[in-house]
């Protein structure tokens, strides 16, 4: 059986097209095996050097390999059903460009046979899902409410790149990494509290890739080994920056300024 997914053919890879690089060419053919219902891999691809000079990109059925296990012992058994759907690229040398040069659009089995296989390449979650997602979860909206939302909005579950259970592990990160967060904060508070008899601040530490001074707060503990009260990154060494700074690590350790302070000979500290 050879089955041939119906898409715009604007969005159907052809023989010949030209891409800037091979990462483009990935996402075009992604996007085309979205709108088709299937998923890809990559089947092959060949090197000169360190350099790559051409690429095999097939559907995921592509393929039937026999096994020494029985398939009824099998807890995550093969898919493969020898699809022939795939496109071979490489690099044009001349000019540098990657090229199409070999399409098989059929299949060897319906369209979309596994609708949950194909959410674990496309799935998704867009800003605007991720804002939507938090703003209801913070006014007290269920979940099954917001992702039933998202469903009445596409017409269908099955135009959403995302299912509910994608929205219930987004709030669940993002509660564990505030409770990460604040755990942090608690922990740099209370250090502070026994170790505040002397506080060093630090700026020779420096990013070279975006050139942001590293302004660190450093503590002494009863082992005589220091300890980070605190740190951030500021654009400048002027007043008005270290002025913010302190500010802001003084409301962090609850206004309770250290006894005493060491600092390196910088004229604006």
């Amino acid at each position: 059986m050879q089955t041939r997914c119906v898409v715009d053919e604007k969005f159907v890879p052809k023989v010949g097209m030209i891409f800037k690089t091979l990462e483009e060419v990935g996402k075009f053919y992604k996007h085309y095996s979205k709108l088709a219902d299937f998923s890809t891999k990559i089947r092959n691809t060949t090197r000169d050097g360190d350099k790559i000079k051409n690429q095999l990109i097939v559907c995921t059925k592509e393929g039937r390999w026999k096994s020494k296990i029985s398939p009824t012992l099998k807890t995550n058994p093969s898919t493969g059903l020898n699809c022939p759907a795939r496109i071979y690229v490489h690099i044009m040398k001349d000019v540098g460009l990657w090229t199409i040069s070999r399409v098989f659009l059929n299949h060897s089995h319906p369209c979309c046979p596994d609708w949950a296989e194909m959410l674990k390449q496309h799935k998704e979650l867009s800003m605007f899902v991720h804002r939507t997602i938090k703003t209801n979860e913070e006014a007290g909206i269920r979940l099954s409410k917001t992702y039933q939302s998202f469903v009445a909005a596409a017409d269908s579950h099955r135009e959403l790149s995302f299912i509910e259970k994608d929205v219930r592990n987004y709030i669940t990160r993002e509660v564990q990494n505030i409770y990460e967060e604040d755990d942090a904060k608690e922990f740099g508070k209370a250090a502070f509290e026994y170790f505040r008899d002397v506080v060093s601040f630090d700026t020779t530490y420096n990013t070279n890739r975006y050139n942001l001074v590293l302004g660190s707060f450093m503590g002494v503990n009863h082992h005589g080994q220091s300890i980070l009260l605190g740190c951030a990154l500021i654009k400048n060494e002027d007043i008005q920056s270290f002025k913010c700074l302190f500010e802001c690590w003084l409301h962090c350790m609850g206004g309770k300024a250290p006894k005493g302070i060491l600092t390196d000979q910088c004229a604006s500290i």
